[in-house]
């Protein structure tokens, strides 16, 4: 009792519980998995033993360790609405030799397609997976085939399942599946993924609690809905800095900015913010610091004259200038969050989604997805986005009606994002990074949300969920950055051995690296490292090697 009584009072009033480590376990089943994991409304489609070599996953070919690969579709309807066949796809990838852990691999832009459930960790040219590192891998299609692309947003229900539903269903069949073919369930869950997979964690952390112990979420879009059309708002100010028109007759928003231009203004940035954390190095690591110091229009020289990539015409600081305040509609209402200006602003990932993605991608999801009713009637790419009305269809991503009984930012968003009292009260943890040159998911909107959250936790939320920025980093890797990094474990480390990260340190990917990032700059070693910290702490040089992480601290 003497024993008992001391370990509780060492024990300070209001702390975390911490959860017991997951404990390794053996593959016992496989080829008869279909019939020992049954479940009403699943349909196994194969069980199959798979020996250790490569799975292509994309354009890159990834080692895999002997594991069995289950495959199969959950929920399968003919939709009442749009006629179309529905149903959620999944497979999952159970490792012969299993650390006792699940890992739930939430895939971005609009689902649509069932990957190799390999486990992505995040950051660019990741050096491992979590099947590699041990873990059972599911992943999913969000309940719609790619085939259909935004035209599922005519369903309300698979609109649904692409916001959470999918998540909710697969979890638990995922757990069953494991129990099965170990003859025990996950000691410790987690889920993870960058993009609108990050927002699939976001969304986990806050309806799905109990279900998941770790979470990681990386660029996450977790109000996918107003940055899609912040993207619109996005086309129409460049529209009116394009220098050249289409065949068709539209501005062609490539004219906007060449590369050049940007890469000026990245230069710009640098001569002001640089050495704000001690060290010119090519990093702005004081990424918020910056913002209050530089000034787009004196900081890059104004055109008096015809463009010639040494300044900016007024029209394109006047297009910038619009875009990185937010999006707003014509009384100047916010309708999503500023960006700050980093300097990743010349990384070829924020070009592409910047110019061609509002058309490409943007305007089919906010059409058919995100307004309700759906906007199917109308011309769709560049037309749909220039013609956008934010006064009158911005309001939609709100808007119920008819079939439809969610709005998006309802089906989309978490909900409570910044109470998450059950996640925070059984142990459980959170890592949010986030590129602070993400073009299309502001990292501003990022580190408000932890502010909220750490005002509705009372200061305290690091106890349980910390962000870290990444600075230069573009939409989930690229950019002038350190983007190679193991966040998954860090949050496994903290979840199961009350280790919080007070940093993570990243690589660049210079040549040499197995995934090079060209935009690496050639004056950086090409394996350069970096802390990240966790905000709203920064990188800061205190002396040494300037080309690895043991010359900064966190301050």
């Amino acid at each position: 009792m003497a024993v008992a009584l001391a370990a509780c009072s060492a024990i300070a009033p209001g702390a975390l519980p911490r959860l017991a480590a997951a404990k390794p376990g053996t593959l016992l089943s496989c080829t008869d998995l279909a019939a020992k994991a049954a479940r009403p409304g699943t349909v196994y489609s194969s069980a199959v033993e798979v020996p250790a070599g490569p799975v292509t996953v994309g354009s890159a070919t990834l080692q895999a360790p002997a594991h069995c690969l289950v495959q199969g579709r959950m929920n399968e309807r003919v939709s009442p609405v749009d006629g179309q066949r529905y149903a959620i796809g999944f497979e999952m990838r159970l490792p012969r030799d299993w650390n006792g852990r699940f890992f739930y691999q939430a895939n971005g832009g609009l689902d649509g397609a069932v990957v190799p459930a390999m486990g992505g960790i995040g950051g660019g040219g990741p050096a491992s997976t979590a099947l590699q590192k041990g873990f059972a891998v599911i992943s999913s299609d969000a309940g719609h085939a790619g085939s259909m692309g935004p035209r599922f947003g005519l369903d309300p229900q698979a609109r649904s399942d692409y916001g959470y539903n999918a998540v909710a269903q697969l979890t638990p069949m995922a757990k069953n599946l494991i129990a099965q073919a170990y003859g025990r369930g996950p000691d410790r869950s987690y889920i993870g993924g960058c993009s609108n997979g990050g927002r699939h964690a976001m969304v986990a952390a806050s309806r799905s609690a109990a279900q998941y112990d770790g979470v990681l979420a990386g660029n996450p879009g977790f109000q996918l809905p107003k940055a899609a059309v912040a993207q619109l708002y996005g086309a129409q100010q460049y529209a009116k800095a394009a220098s050249v028109r289409t065949p068709a007759g539209e501005p062609d928003l490539q004219s906007a900015f060449t590369p050049i231009e940007l890469q000026m203004v990245s230069r710009s940035l640098l001569a002001r913010c640089d050495a704000l954390d001690g060290l010119a190095d090519g990093i702005v690591a004081d990424v918020q610091a910056c913002q209050a110091r530089f000034r787009l229009d004196s900081d890059v020289p104004t055109c008096t004259g015809a463009r010639d990539g040494a300044c900016l015409a007024p029209a394109q600081k006047s297009a910038l200038a619009n875009v990185f305040a937010g999006a707003r509609d014509s009384a100047g209402r916010m309708i999503y969050s500023s960006f700050p200006f980093d300097t990743g602003i010349a990384g070829s990932n924020w070009r592409e989604w910047k110019f061609a993605f509002p058309a490409t991608r943007d305007a089919g999801a906010v059409a058919f997805i995100f307004s309700t009713p759906p906007l199917a009637d109308r011309p769709g790419g560049l037309p749909f986005a220039l013609g956008f009305d934010m006064d009158r269809d911005a309001p939609r991503i709100t808007a119920t009606g008819g079939p439809f009984r969610e709005s998006a930012m309802d089906f989309m968003a978490p909900p409570n994002a910044d109470r998450l009292d059950a996640l925070r009260t059984r142990g459980a943890k959170m890592i949010v990074y986030h590129g602070t040159s993400d073009p299309v998911f502001s990292s501003d909107d990022t580190a408000a949300w932890y502010e909220r959250l750490q005002a509705s936790h009372r200061g305290d939320a690091e106890a349980f969920a910390r962000y870290f920025p990444v600075p230069g980093m573009n939409h989930c890797a690229g950019g002038p950055a350190t983007d190679q990094f193991d966040m998954l474990d860090a949050l496994v480390d903290w979840v199961e051995q009350g280790r919080a990260p007070q940093s993570v340190t990243a690589a660049a990917r210079g040549p040499g690296a197995t995934a090079v990032n060209a935009e690496v700059p050639s004056s950086w070693s090409p394996r350069r490292t970096r802390p990240l910290c966790p905000y709203p702490r920064v990188a800061t040089y205190t002396g040494g090697d300037p080309e690895i992480a043991a010359s900064f601290r966190c301050r």
